[in-house]
């Protein structure tokens, strides 16, 4: 009798290590949607959260629009960092993050760029600027105009410098701004708009002008914990506002909003 209670004891003691793995397994991994731009300086914040906290970090890179259209149809994200206060907005409005949360974290600048092998130097960007004559036969990298932060702050500058109207049918759309990148990259376009922290990522492009901080809004990454977000992402987020995090943000090339907590 002795025997079999012991090897029943055992068994239910198997049972509850097994239902108790895949919490454990949850509770120490975060589930980050972030904007493209973000990627190769998130990419070592989250490593070194995880190796400051042992909890690891899946992130999901692509246009804060399609992020923020997966949260609302019920994608499993515990953190949203968007490119663009637009849209960290929307998910607000549909109830999907936790206001208390939420902070404008980084900043960034919108360049002009061409391939690394480019006859253009230095260009002024100012009133009355054509780009489209730049393009010359080409086209110009842009991201998608009509939902993507960087084609949203792209679209407001060329109009705000006049240079919209000549530009709009030589347009060469991309999905995110690192598929925009990408065009420049491989001699698709020979020039583009990205983000400063983009073209300084990719060798195989050059800044060849620097938009003026007046001609578009400011470029705003805001985050916030979603509303299913896991006990972990408290510590998380204070790991952003740290200094550790600043450091790594600053080398990439973005502006730090916020003063440093840790």
């Amino acid at each position: 009798m002795k025997h079999l209670m012991k090897s029943l004891f055992a068994v239910a003691a198997l049972a509850l290590t097994a239902v108790a793995q895949p919490a454990v397994a949850q509770d120490t991994t975060l589930t980050v949607f972030a904007a493209a731009s973000l990627k190769n300086a998130l990419d070592d914040v989250n490593a070194a959260f995880a190796k400051k906290s042992h909890i690891k970090v899946n992130t999901s890179y692509a246009a804060s629009s399609a992020l923020a259209r997966q949260i609302e149809s019920g994608a499993p994200a515990d953190v949203f960092l968007s490119a663009d206060l637009k849209w960290m907005d929307y998910v607000a409005g549909k109830n999907l993050i936790k206001a208390d949360t939420r902070f404008n974290m980084l900043g960034n600048k919108l360049v002009l760029i061409a391939g690394k092998d480019s006859k253009l130097s230095s260009v002024t960007i100012s009133q009355g600027f054509d780009i489209a004559k730049l393009a010359g036969s080409g086209r110009i990298a842009i991201a998608d105009t009509k939902a993507v932060p960087a084609g949203l702050y792209a679209k407001a500058a060329l109009e705000k410098l006049g240079a919209w109207t000549a530009a709009e049918p030589k347009l060469a759309q991309g999905e995110n701004v690192r598929a925009t990148l990408a065009f420049v990259a491989r001699g698709e376009t020979p020039v583009g708009i990205v983000y400063a922290t983009d073209a300084k990522i990719e060798p195989s492009v050059t800044i060849v002008g620097i938009f003026p901080d007046d001609s578009y809004p400011p470029v705003t990454y805001p985050v916030a914990a979603t509303v299913n977000a896991k006990p972990g992402v408290s510590k998380y987020l204070a790991f952003l506002k740290s200094s550790t995090a600043k450091a790594i943000f600053e080398k990439y090339g973005f502006s730090y909003l916020i003063k440093p907590v840790s």
